[in-house]
Order: structure tokens, then sequence, then C-alpha cells
């Protein structure tokens, strides 16, 4: 079964599905800034465009690009931004 989410009124819209490898979505984020709580480990893959990420206990932003990935452990919180409408692929475990 697909399951549609929808955050920040609608600027963060994704798919969330179940296969061989678990629980996964595929999401388009709009230009801005979101902060995202974690119930489990999530590793985020961006397939088109540009995430620029402040992850738990960083200092600085890091920039991840077209087949770039990052890790958030669970029970956590971290924020994203981009300038331009950008896609990904998070897969939790």
């Amino acid at each position: 079964m697909i399951n549609v989410n929808e955050y920040f009124e609608g600027a963060v819209k994704s798919l969330a599905y179940t296969s061989e490898d678990g629980k996964s979505t595929i999401g388009v984020i709009e230009k801005g800034e979101y902060q995202f709580g974690t119930d489990t480990h999530e590793t985020m893959t961006v397939i088109e465009g540009e995430l620029i990420a402040l992850l738990p206990d960083a200092k600085d932003w890091a920039v991840y690009k077209n087949g770039q990935s990052f890790e958030v452990e669970a029970n956590s919180s971290f924020k994203v931004k981009t300038n331009a409408q950008s896609s990904y692929l998070c897969k939790y475990r």
C-alpha cells in the first residue's frame, strides 16, 4: 500500500511504501527551511536538486547533492533547507 504524507502546509510531500528492504518514502521539498523529528534511524538520499542539512550535534550546515546521502539517528531532530524544489529518498530502519 502507498501512503501519501504532507507536511508544512503542503511544502513537503512524500509517498511512503514498504519493500523487501523495509519502509521508505520518496518526496519533494519546496524552497524553504524545515525541521524534522525521527522515530527510527533514517538515511536520506538526494535524488534531484540539493538539500542543505543541519544534523544533530553539528555546528555547521552541510550540502548534499544528487546521489549523496546523510544519516540521522532515531529519536532526534534535524533541519533541512533548499533553495529550489528538490527530491529525496528516505529509508527507515
